[in-house]
């Protein structure tokens, strides 16, 4: 007589769970892991730059060698919770509450301007929330940028009353975009400015708006760029920044210092580096702001030109992966917020690496996932779950 088997409800209700979680067109299978891995990978490499960068600099660090590690770590966790927020949230129904979170960002940005706002190193961009932590609502308020742009660009061409954006739609979206890129850059803060107008380019162009008016927002930047040099309107700080740019040569003791410290760490690198933890550069606390905005320079000495190769790939391969998700979306607001992402995070690696190499000026842009600091790790990750958000769906269209 054969034995009798009787089902294990336990057992079959686990297998149920895990076949969601892992089984044929589960969630984890419909990740983009490449995307993950190299943002993740960036965050990791991050972590040990900013470790060789602050370790020694006893006048910041509080006399704790580890004190920016474990802060740029703990910023790393945080941002992966609410990039897996944002994912298992959904970017359409966050496409629902665009308006709320466009609203409470861009109050955010204007209360900098109040005496709320902190002034750190010259620069007024900050909130402080107590515990000797702050908010820069600047990284915030363009993930509400994109969302609300692409909602205003998209939302009758998806209903399928227009084949693309017509004036109306296209007015609201530059409105939603010249609104707070004018208040951050009352802060002043140029670079976040120049960050809000490439995303907004991107955007119109994925959308399918007419050339004529990607062309006349370019026109209308160009003129904006010769109104403000013609009126000075930007601080003495900035001038000299575009001044020292222009030639390097200038003043390398003064304000072209911090871009003529990191060009030589960088240049010492050579191809291989001097290994981690052995920058002389670095070690010699020669290139000021080194764990946020020249923290490229550590990589470039300590991991040489391969070590820094690396992380301009894996940044590429970020970019690379962004694109496949907004160009194999089925609707265009995926596609358009997507792009949104592209442009931010192309413009701030660009600016961030070329200033280190003294190819851009220098605006205090960090290089996304890799420099130290809690508001642009938060913002980056949010980014991230926002692509994989709009692949999942795609997956689940297909």
């Amino acid at each position: 007589m054969g034995a009798v088997s009787f089902p294990v409800r336990g057992t079959t209700r686990a297998a149920t769970v895990w076949g969601r979680i892992l089984g044929r067109g589960s969630l984890v299978r419909r990740l983009d892991w490449m995307l993950f891995g190299a943002a993740f990978a960036l965050s990791v490499i991050g972590a040990l730059l900013v470790f060789s960068a602050t370790r020694g600099r006893m006048q910041l660090n509080q006399g704790d060698p580890y004190f920016f590690v474990v802060r740029h770590l703990i910023n790393t966790g945080i941002g992966l919770a609410l990039g897996a927020l944002t994912l298992w949230y959904g970017h359409r129904r966050l496409r629902d509450t665009a308006a709320v979170l466009y609203v409470v960002t861009v109050l955010l940005v204007t209360l900098v301007l109040t005496p709320v706002g902190a002034t750190i190193n010259g620069s007024r961009r900050w909130i402080v929330i107590g515990g000797g932590m702050s908010i820069q609502p600047a990284e915030f308020v363009k993930v509400a940028i994109i969302i609300a742009m692409a909602v205003a660009l998209t939302a009758r061409v998806d209903a399928g009353d227009l084949i693309e954006p017509d004036r109306r739609g296209i007015v609201r979206a530059l409105t939603l975009g010249g609104v707070p890129a004018l208040l951050v850059l009352l802060t002043p803060d140029l670079g976040q400015a120049l960050g809000i107008a490439a995303i907004v380019l991107c955007m119109l162009v994925a959308a399918g708006a007419p050339k004529r008016w990607v062309l006349g927002l370019l026109g209308i930047g160009v003129a904006g760029c010769l109104a403000v040099w013609q009126f000075h309107l930007l601080d003495q700080y900035q001038i000299n920044r575009f001044a020292a740019f222009a030639d390097p040569a200038l003043d390398p003791s003064g304000v072209g210092y911090n871009t003529s410290q990191a060009r030589i760490a960088i240049g010492a690198g050579g191809l291989t580096g001097s290994g981690l933890f052995h920058g002389a550069q670095t070690n010699g606390q020669f290139v000021p702001e080194q764990q946020t905005d020249f923290v490229f320079s550590v990589a470039g000495e300590e991991l040489g030109f391969l070590g820094a190769g690396l992380i301009i790939v894996l940044i590429g391969v970020v970019l690379w992966r962004a694109c496949r998700i907004a160009r194999h979306c089925p609707d265009l607001y995926g596609t358009v917020t997507a792009a949104g992402i592209v442009g931010w995070l192309a413009f701030q690696a660009f600016e961030n690496i070329g200033m280190n190499l003294g190819i851009m000026p220098v605006t205090g842009l960090p290089l996304p996932f890799v420099s130290y600091g809690g508001s642009s790790m938060f913002a980056g990750w949010v980014a991230v779950g926002l692509l994989q958000s709009i692949k999942v769906q795609r997956t689940m269209s297909a």
